[in-house]
């Protein structure tokens, strides 16, 4: 393989943020008349779609507590909406179905999308919230049920034929991407901690300014970067000394292979996207046993991609050192961070609690097909968008990555000298500063 000795912008990692910034970076340099595409490489040490961006679900969706986090994804959905095609996306809405606990927060994620213009209806009742959703699903059977939120932008994409519609786009602008590029090490400057070359495993590449859009990998490049692993961090009024800047959870989902189309509206109709949060007690579909009647919460979809109904549940935290979790073989080829028996119980189950059409599915899991896969999360589980060392800048999705596509835009923005109004919220200062992003009663540490 032959690789440039030198480049202008270094990204580092083929997924949904690399990607994204490397084609509205170009399309920005060339519209500026400040250069081009081929003033841009993108490395990976696999491929594209190797990583978490090709094992996604695949939902978008704007259905967050925080307010900051809300105005970014309605930009990301303008994104997805400008070329559904090129993005394999399936505008067919997102649903968030709550328990009690939950109704205010998800009533105040109602008013701010409306005063974002981000079209939604809000469900507030038991009563209501159970014949609004009957005249959707005639078999509808949830418990515990007294809100819902129906967005009707938002959906979801299919991972891998998405990202090499946006690896196109990107290199039809004349960005290169190399396949099989590791980074083994970085460069530093001799009078200035900015980075001057990656070393990798085909040769050293000069660069002027790096970009990291490594997802679940970010922990090792932060560490290649000599950045702390330990922070102080300021909650409601309290500094919190050497907290941990990176931790993983483990992603539960999977596919039950049915027809995809059993799963339709009762016009006929593809669903949208639903995610169904309870605190009713749910019972296994296996053996009849309590499982939990603690909150839990699921999503769903048919999805062609898949070949089935595909969805996942809540995440459970790797209580290891972050140093010590082995990221690679990632996904469905690890041997030890994929689903096992407990999650298929469940999920299943919880399908069957929220539809009758579901009931007695469990046989039909794809047991056969691994999936799961590694999140890396911040110290309040959001994303970190800043510039490093001088000249580094790293994207930390804490794995809400690949529904933001349209973060790699803001970061070109930013890479030409034009601050973000919509990223501000998510800068490293914030720990220490105590602006931290409020948090929700879901069950899931990304809402």
């Amino acid at each position: 393989m032959t690789i440039p000795t030198s480049t202008k912008f270094a990204i580092i990692g083929a997924g949904i943020h690399g990607l994204s910034t490397a084609l509205h970076l170009a399309e920005m340099l060339k519209a500026a008349g400040k250069g081009s595409g081929a003033d841009i490489l993108v490395i990976d040490k696999t491929g594209v779609a190797a990583g978490a961006s090709g094992i996604a679900c695949g939902v978008v969706r704007n259905n967050y507590f925080q307010p900051a986090m809300r105005e970014l994804m309605a930009h990301s959905v303008e994104i997805w909406e400008s070329d559904p095609k090129a993005y394999s996306y399936h505008p067919v809405g997102y649903m968030q179905i709550s328990p009690e606990c939950m109704r205010e927060d998800v009533a105040s994620i109602y008013e701010q999308q409306k005063a974002i213009n981000y079209e939604s209806v809000f469900i507030d009742g038991a009563e209501a919230s159970a014949k609004y959703m009957k005249g959707l699903f005639d078999d509808w059977q949830a418990q515990g049920i007294t809100s819902v939120l129906h967005e009707k932008r938002g959906g979801y994409a299919n991972n891998v034929a998405s990202m090499k519609g946006l690896a196109a786009k990107a290199e039809a602008q004349g960005v290169r991407v190399l396949s099989g590029v590791e980074l083994m090490d970085f460069e530093f400057g001799s009078n200035s901690g900015a980075i001057t070359a990656l070393n990798t495993n085909q040769g050293r590449i000069a660069c002027e300014t790096v970009v990291v859009g490594v997802g679940p990998w970010v922990n090792k490049i932060w560490n290649l970067l000599e950045l702390p692993k330990a922070i102080d961090v300021k909650q409601n009024g309290t500094l919190h000394k050497d907290v941990p800047m990176w931790k993983f959870w483990c992603l539960e989902e999977g596919t039950l292979g049915v027809d995809p189309l059993m799963h339709r509206t009762n016009d006929g109709n593809f669903p949208p996207v639903l995610h169904v949060d309870t605190d009713a007690p749910l019972y296994s579909q296996r053996d009849g046993k309590l499982i939990t009647d603690k909150i839990w919460g699921i999503y769903y979809k048919p999805d062609f991609n898949f070949g089935g109904i595909q969805g996942g549940a809540s995440p459970y935290k790797v209580e290891q050192d972050p140093d010590r979790v082995a990221v690679d073989p990632y996904g469905p080829e690890s041997p030890e961070f994929v689903v096992g028996e407990d999650f298929i119980d469940m999920w299943c189950s919880a399908l069957a609690h929220c539809q009758k059409r579901f009931e007695g599915k469990m046989p039909l899991y794809r047991r056969e097909e691994n999936s799961g896969g590694l999140g890396c999360f911040t110290p309040d589980n959001f994303p970190v968008f800043d510039m490093f060392r001088e000249n580094v800048y790293v994207i930390a999705d804490s794995n809400h990555g690949y529904k933001m596509l349209g973060v790699g835009k803001l970061v070109a923005q930013e890479l030409m000298g034009e601050k973000s109004a919509l990223l501000e919220p998510f800068r490293f200062g914030r720990f220490a500063k105590g602006d931290l992003h409020p948090t929700s009663h879901s069950p899931f540490p990304w809402s």
